[in-house]
């Protein structure tokens, strides 16, 4: 290889190293819409915004006559979120050390790898923060925390496609995903129904492992599902009652503890899992918990006691218009910076694209691969967590 190192002759190295990044456990991301491109007028910190609908405005009578009636106008609400997190990796080259690995000709395995890790430890960090996204961005929970979701049977994915329906989410057109950890993973693959291509319908799970599609779910694996650590509060009740479809409960003072965004709160009298969005009731203090869309499913009363759930695996369900993941690298000012060389090149499994930058210093290079990025469930009526 020559001396003078450029992306010219390392682009076959990156290319490989994307091709074996590409078959990672990234099921989160490529589940989303992707938006590698609509965010380059965002600065870092700027707002992504979309307008969320609403429901229309109710009309109690219809009277005919000669003059059309008058109405309030509609609210429109914009929902927003912020390329507010970063990661960056760097590859210092030294002179000796480019020298040294040409001599013992392993030079282009070691940046190979070195290129694999940079890429997979950046989609890692973003696979995980799009995870922690979704889950506490559902509508609804189903399963029991602590519990594997698929230890004896598949019942679970019926579970979720019937709170995505119940919610109104389109469930045809093959935009339905199911993200689990590895262990639900391994659990899946040991039903024995599915193993048999009589029942299962497919030699794909028997012979090559892959998990397919069942009950209209397309069937994932993720490094980045998270474990949600369950905020501590007990003893709340319900303060004057809410109605169905109301995301805002007010509740008296728990004895103690706190809540969290992502906990799973249950009423008593009331079989749904809600998810928590937020909460301003904590400790002894009265307050509110915001649960997500489309909200309560049954008349709350007043007094009613509610329960946050166990710490559980956060594995998730949803459709692709659901939630958004935006990233780009970042802006470079006007004539550009001191880089001599830059290559892009997007993740074919992501979509999610990398920018290589080669800076040249005294007796060493370097590459550097940065980028900020950000996530939404714009429309938690099409998400539900699968505890597990």
């Amino acid at each position: 290889m020559a001396n003078s190192v450029t992306f010219t002759n390392l682009a076959p190295i990156l290319y490989r190293s994307m091709d074996r990044v590409a078959r990672e456990l990234t099921g989160v991301i490529p589940s989303c819409l992707v938006n590698a491109s609509g965010v380059t007028v965002a600065s870092q910190g700027d707002k992504v915004q979309s307008l969320r609908t609403t429901e229309a405005i109710d009309k109690a009578t219809y009277t005919p006559g000669m003059v059309v009636p008058s109405s309030g106008d509609k609210v429109n609400v914009m929902d927003e979120f912020a390329l507010d997190q970063y990661v960056g990796k760097e590859l210092p080259l030294t002179g000796e050390t480019t020298k040294k690995l040409q001599n013992i000709e392993t030079y282009g395995k070691w940046i190979e790898d070195e290129f694999t890790q940079i890429i997979r430890s950046m989609t890692n960090q973003m696979e995980a923060y799009m995870a922690g996204v979704a889950y506490k961005g559902a509508s609804r929970a189903f399963g029991t925390a602590g519990t594997s979701p698929f230890a004896s049977n598949i019942n679970a994915l019926a579970q979720l496609r019937k709170i995505l329906k119940d919610n109104g989410a389109p469930v045809d057109g093959g935009q339905l995903s199911c993200i689990f950890d590895t262990v639900a993973g391994a659990d899946l693959l040991s039903i024995a129904q599915l193993q048999k291509v009589n029942e299962a319908g497919s030699s794909e799970l028997l012979r090559q492992g892959a998990l397919g599609s069942l009950s209209g779910f397309l069937l994932k694996e993720s490094a980045g599902i998270q474990t949600h650590t369950a905020g501590t509060a007990t003893g709340f009740d319900s303060a004057g009652g809410s109605a169905v479809g109301d995301t805002v409960l007010a509740v008296d003072g728990s004895d103690s503890g706190t809540i969290l965004a992502g906990d799973i709160l249950t009423v008593a009298g009331d079989t749904n899992k809600y998810v928590v969005n937020s909460a301003t009731a904590s400790g002894a203090a009265s307050g509110n918990i915001t649960i997500n869309r489309n909200g309560l499913r049954e008349t709350l009363a007043d007094t009613v006691e509610g329960t946050l759930g166990a710490a559980y695996t956060g594995n998730v369900a949803f459709h692709q218009s659901a939630i958004e993941f935006a990233a780009r690298a970042p802006a470079q000012p006007e004539g550009g910076d001191s880089a001599v060389d830059v290559m892009m090149i997007v993740d074919p499994l992501t979509g999610i694209p990398f920018e290589f930058r080669m800076y040249k210093g005294y007796g060493m290079n370097k590459i550097e691969v940065n980028m900020f990025y950000g996530g939404k469930v714009w429309k938690n009526e099409f998400v539900a967590a699968l505890l597990g």
